[in-house]
């Protein structure tokens, strides 16, 4: 079987149908609703989402700043399914645990949650880094568009599922909604487990073969490839260019997606209608990622990249004067159409840019900055919020000003990767031979 045969691109594009279910049902979906209303019974509101808050940070900033050295390391070794496999087994493990958290112990919910994010976070850096050796660069944005759409509809399904089981827990005879989602992280980890095996089976590690390396030795090379690495980068213009606009514009997208439901709610909507809206978002992602591949490579990656970054700040003007939960469900189809398209040609683009023997070193940064975005723009919009309100504004104008103030991102971020070739940065590489 060759690296690049169908077989290798199933199993890559089912881990993202795997760990997707983590990121819908978990991340987005239940645990900072069961956090606070089951494991924070009795704290105060303010209180549960510092906590929770504090957990998505260190979760974020362990795997910002450890990314491109194990991205480095794995490279050495050529051992990024082994990583892969570390990471994947201590997400889905962490994940199961949260099923046997009582009621009320929110330090050991809090703690499950930041070992599974760093487990799906980190799994992911391998997983990115794997693309190079299983397609060419002709073919990449309908492989990297293909996983989207797949992590969208497998993470759809189960979330769908899961919500069923929440809204008519007798049906599946359980008795209440805390034991359905409780249930839910079971699933989640053993979906995610299940799935996960046909990249193990069906992806070869690109490369060299695999240096019997040992722990240390392993780490003061990965520092020493790393500080290596830092000094390309000098020299590879275009690289460090398009990270700088995807940091911007990808903060947008972040901050869109982690903020939507705190805003629809600041505004008035009821949770059924944000949780469907959701849902809607994931379903309409699976079609639309596979369209933006196709997008791709019929005019263009950047083209179809600058389109999204223009829906994007149209639907961060238009969320500003929203007034119906309407509407809401509209954008909710809107930003489905292109979230998974800016996601997928964003990493098949930066695939092309960088040097293949160091794919999971590269994608160590790539992910450190995907990790880092989604810091400013929450800030941003709490800020913008606060000042408002301060100039004697209510919550809801203050509110809707803010999440118009998310604009700049992607204004930004458009502007940057107008300058980012792809030509020069592969004369950017003749650097490193």
């Amino acid at each position: 079987m060759k690296r690049t045969g169908k077989k290798a691109i199933f199993g890559w594009a089912m881990y993202d149908w795997a760990n997707s279910a983590f990121a819908t049902t978990v991340m987005a979906g239940f645990f900072p609703i069961f956090f606070k209303q089951y494991w924070s019974l009795g704290a105060d509101a303010t209180v549960s989402t510092a906590r929770l808050g504090l957990g998505n940070s260190i979760a974020g900033v362990i795997v910002a700043l450890s990314a491109p050295v194990l991205g480095a390391i794995a490279d050495k070794g050529s051992t990024r399914k082994k990583f892969l496999l570390f990471f994947a087994v201590m997400g889905i493990l962490m994940t199961m645990g949260l099923y046997l958290v009582s009621q009320g112990s929110w330090p050991l919910a809090i703690l499950l949650y930041v070992l599974a994010t760093v487990g799906f976070s980190g799994g992911n850096i391998f997983y990115d880094a794997l693309i190079t050796g299983i397609t060419t660069d002709d073919k990449v944005d309908m492989v990297s568009s293909l996983g989207f759409s797949l992590g969208y509809l497998g993470g759809g399904l189960l979330f769908a599922l899961n919500v069923w089981m929440t809204l008519r827990p007798e049906t599946f005879g359980f008795s209440g909604a805390g034991e359905a989602v409780k249930l839910s992280f079971l699933m989640v980890g053993l979906w995610w487990a299940v799935f996960s095996i046909p990249i193990f089976l069906f992806v070869r590690e690109p490369g060299q073969k695999p240096a019997p390396l040992q722990a240390g030795h392993s780490v003061k090379t990965g520092f020493r490839q790393l500080v290596d690495t830092f000094r390309e980068v000098r020299h590879l213009k275009t690289i460090f260019l398009f990270l700088l606009a995807y940091w911007l514009y990808i903060d947008g997208v972040n901050t869109v997606i982690r903020m939507a439901v705190d805003y629809g709610i600041s505004i008035g909507f009821k949770t059924s209608d944000l949780i469907s809206a959701l849902l809607i978002t994931q379903f309409v992602g699976f079609p639309a990622a596979l369209a933006f591949g196709f997008l791709g490579r019929k005019f263009g990656t950047r083209p179809a990249i600058f389109l999204a970054i223009v829906v994007y700040l149209f639907v961060s003007i238009w969320a500003a004067f929203m007034k119906s939960s309407a509407e809401f469900y509209v954008l909710a189809i809107i930003v489905g159409l292109v979230q998974g398209g800016i996601q997928a040609l964003s990493r098949s683009y930066y695939a092309r840019l960088i040097p293949k023997s160091k794919s999971a070193e590269y994608f160590g940064f790539y992910n450190m900055v995907g990790k880092f975005s989604a810091i400013i723009g929450p800030v941003l919009m709490g800020g913008t919020g606060l000042f408002i309100r301060s100039l004697g504004y209510g919550s809801q104008t203050a509110s809707r000003i803010s999440i118009a103030s998310v604009a700049v991102f992607f204004i930004a971020g458009g502007i940057l990767f107008y300058f980012v070739n792809e030509e020069s940065g592969k004369e950017d590489l003749k650097y490193l031979s």
